[in-house]
């Protein structure tokens, strides 16, 4: 399931259960790219776009787009950083 996340104020009800947060923007090829792959998922998915939700992107030291950031429970579990295909993705989250 992707979900856009539409208010700052909703995002630590977002990340309360198992949930991945692809931190990207709408120019990153990189970005486009693994979100088609990430829709081949069965991951739960938070999408937060960096040019509208800076401050999120900076309390979790977003450096590069995409980064994907593995919540469990409101705890970063893991942090993966740049294009991985569908089968490193399936691996890093499993």
């Amino acid at each position: 399931m992707i979900k856009y996340l539409e208010n700052e104020e909703d995002f630590e009800k977002e990340i309360a259960g198992d949930v991945i947060v692809d931190f990207y923007a709408d120019w990153c090829g990189p970005c486009k790219m693994i979100g088609e792959i990430l829709e081949e998922t069965d991951f739960n998915i938070l999408k937060i776009n960096v040019d509208d939700f800076q401050n999120l992107a900076v309390r979790f030291g977003v450096m590069s787009i995409p980064t994907l950031i593995k919540f469990s429970g409101g705890n970063e579990i893991k942090k993966v950083i740049g294009y991985r295909n569908k089968e490193e993705l399936e691996e890093e989250f499993k």
